[in-house]
């Protein structure tokens, strides 16, 4: 039996999913957290699809036995290959970050072009593209891998003329090409919204899959009667490499929040 008071348990390949940590916090205050973050094997983007599977279930079964009572795969990479799997095996609620991004992206654009961006391996797996097809056919996607955008993030560079060199690289195409709609598709990339939007102009809506993941959590866990409406949360961090270094730049994240960070080993 799932426990009201058990803690949402969300994992990342390394520091991103703390965005989506971040909007859970916010959407439900009350909820008890577990975050894992996979930073000895980050990043995942550039992995083979063996290896994100065989990563993605180490890291919910660690969650799992913590005794939480639903998965968030805050890591699209991990989302694109592993979430059904996970689905099928965990034996309880997972959620990922892409179908809740792709429903927001379908209500928000207008001309029905819309822009992907995200890691090698999220936009080689065509997740993004296969999940706004089936839900409307004659929308025109136009994806492209932003490989520099992570370290940059993790680097503390969010708004200099780098990163605005870095953005104009790789977001030139897509902005031709006329997209009214840009899904952000890997977890760091909210903290460049900034840059983005200067770019791309105020003519195109980012569409932050955190936001909308969260919201996600928030209903399913109200529809099973999993929802912990009061009390004090908790909130537990474990990492699998460099501690001090998750904390310093988690706190550009979430804030002070990030008190400590427990190191297990993989």
């Amino acid at each position: 039996m799932l426990d009201k008071d058990s803690a949402i348990g969300v994992f990342d390949s390394g520091i991103g999913g703390l965005t989506v940590l971040h909007r859970i916090i916010e959407e439900l205050p009350s909820e008890n957290t577990v975050y894992l973050g996979d930073t000895a094997r980050s990043p995942y983007g550039t992995k083979s699809v063996d290896t994100v599977l065989r990563y993605s279930f180490e890291n919910s079964q660690f969650l799992v036995d913590k005794g939480v009572k639903l998965v968030v795969v805050a890591c699209n990479t991990s989302t694109a290959i592993a979430l059904e799997p996970l689905r099928n095996n965990l034996g309880i609620p997972v959620v990922g970050v892409i179908a809740p991004g792709v429903r927001r992206a379908i209500a928000s654009t207008k001309n029905k072009r819309v822009g992907v961006i995200g890691t090698e391996a999220t936009i080689q797996s065509g997740a993004y593209t296969h999940a706004l097809k089936a839900a409307q056919a004659s929308i025109e996607v136009y994806s492209r891998a932003c490989p520099l955008f992570v370290p940059l993030v993790e680097e503390g560079w969010t708004d200099n003329e780098v990163v605005e060199m870095t953005v104009r690289a790789y977001l030139e195409s897509l902005k031709q090409s006329g997209i009214d709609t840009l899904i952000l598709g890997c977890t760091h990339y909210p903290l460049l919204k900034k840059s983005i939007r200067k770019f791309l102009g105020s003519g195109v809506r980012l569409v932050d899959s955190a936001e909308e993941t969260a919201k996600e959590v928030k209903e399913m866990l109200h529809g099973a009667s999993l929802a912990r409406k009061s009390g004090k949360a908790r909130h537990g961090f474990f990492v699998t490499d460099a501690p001090d270094r998750f904390i310093k730049v988690g706190r550009r994240f979430l804030g002070e929040r990030v008190e400590s960070a427990v190191r297990i080993e993989r």
